[in-house]
């Protein structure tokens, strides 16, 4: 019974019994593992980007409308594109424009472009951000 003990401690399930394979499987994955880094840092990484739905407000009826759509679309960033736009009645004749836009999130902030849209103190009361949603 004691030979059969031996035996049995003789024997390696993980065939772990020449040193030099590991070392030679170890090699082969550091390479890889170097080969795989190498083209992870070649692509580019995700551009984040947001569509915003923005409610640009005017003073009275009397704002000229085209006017501050076109003094909003005059604004350019990079990473900003703009989109559709609407006039949305609010009350007693005064309409808002309902525009869209897409901005990269790393190089347009809402706070930027809100800031941009009320410097024309002339046609913008107020901008408001009416939906955000990320792409």
């Amino acid at each position: 019974a004691a030979a059969e003990e031996d035996e049995d401690d003789d024997i390696d399930l993980f065939g772990s019994d020449d040193e030099e394979e590991d070392q030679e499987a170890a090699k082969v994955r550091e390479e890889r593992l170097r080969q795989y880094a190498e083209k992870k840092a070649k692509k580019p990484g995700l551009i984040a980007k947001s569509s915003i739905l923005l409610d640009v407000k005017p003073w009275d009826d009397e704002t000229d409308m085209a006017k501050m759509e076109e003094c909003v679309r005059s604004i350019q960033m990079d990473g900003l594109v703009w989109g559709a736009s609407k006039l949305v009645p609010v009350g007693y004749g005064i309409k808002k424009l309902q525009i869209q836009c897409v901005v990269e999130d790393e190089k347009v902030g809402t706070d930027i472009l809100e800031e941009e849209i009320t410097k024309f103190e002339d046609y913008v009361q107020s901008v408001d951000i009416a939906a955000f949603n990320k792409i």
